[in-house]
């Protein structure tokens, strides 16, 4: 049987009357790299509280390497939370320094891109530096499990594919690691996808899995704010990058009809659906379930 190295059964959290995560089961495998999404207020960092240990169940169960999320099975975990869990007045050897320490590792080199650093606090330093200081000390000690929250966030493409190398790296040496994104590209480097809205597990699998037969409709039009406009007054689940719009799972004739109505020249083109696209579906319907 695969060893499960972080697993939540029938999990759930009330801060309350307030439900943040609602009977949530999930888990990860050793040598795999699982993709936690969903829109802020989705529950995915109450979760990884509640299966650090960080913060108690209400129902339900959460094991970390085989048992409770105690302090000695913390010890062979790698947590990169969304604040980094650095020290501010501390330069970036002695937070790498202090915290190999604290695991009772040999402290890392650090790399050519912190070198220049080395004494300087890490308050100071840029953003994207800092996020390498906080992956650097978390695995320090060659954690089993890697959760990391948010851990690209705000910084360069650059930045991020780095830091992705490293995570892919942790899971081919046998880690499992948990990460959360609001970056889709990165979505398609996970193994799996976990998608939460309004704090319940909503969909899991491969991206692909996730978004099975589900389609959308590009909208072409040189009036795109009015168009997007009337399609959000009409309901429709439509989104905009730029000017270019998307209704998913929608019917053509509708949006035709809504767009006409409107006094709005369009064009309408079937497309296959993206994970964003299906995620919008999904939580519209867990919404009015």
């Amino acid at each position: 049987m695969t060893n499960i190295l972080l697993r939540a059964g029938h999990v759930t959290r009330r801060f309350g009357t307030f439900t943040a995560v609602d009977d949530v089961s999930m888990q990860v495998q050793p040598g795999e790299v699982v993709g936690l999404l969903g829109a802020n207020g989705a529950g995915k960092t109450t979760l990884i509280r509640m299966l650090l240990g960080l913060i108690a169940v209400t129902s339900g169960r959460v094991d970390l390497l085989g048992g409770p999320p105690d302090r000695e099975r913390r010890r062979r975990l790698g947590y990169v939370p969304q604040g980094l869990g650095l020290y501010g007045d501390l330069t970036v050897r002695e937070n790498v320094s202090f915290s190999a320490r604290a695991y009772g590792a040999a402290e890392p080199a650090l790399p050519p891109a912190l070198a220049g650093y080395a004494g300087v606090l890490v308050r100071e330093v840029p953003l994207g530096a800092q996020r390498q200081v906080a992956f650097l000390a978390a695995l320090a000690h060659s954690p089993e499990v890697l959760v990391l929250d948010e851990p690209t966030s705000g910084v360069d493409a650059l930045a991020r594919a780095a830091l992705w190398d490293t995570i892919r790296g942790q899971a081919e040496r046998g880690a499992g690691v948990l990460v959360t994104t609001h970056y889709m590209q990165e979505a398609q480097q996970c193994d799996r996808l976990l998608l939460m809205s309004d704090g319940r597990l909503v969909a899991e699998g491969s991206e692909a899995d996730i978004i099975g037969s589900t389609t959308a409709i590009a909208v072409s039009t040189g009036d795109w704010a009015r168009a997007f406009a009337a399609l959000n007054a009409a309901g429709a689940p439509v989104m905009l990058a730029g000017r270019a719009i998307r209704v998913a799972n929608a019917d053509p004739a509708e949006l035709a009809g809504v767009l006409s109505a409107a006094g709005i020249e369009a064009s309408l083109q079937p497309v296959p659906a993206t994970i964003s696209e299906r995620m919008l579906m999904l939580s519209r319907q867990a919404r009015a379930s």
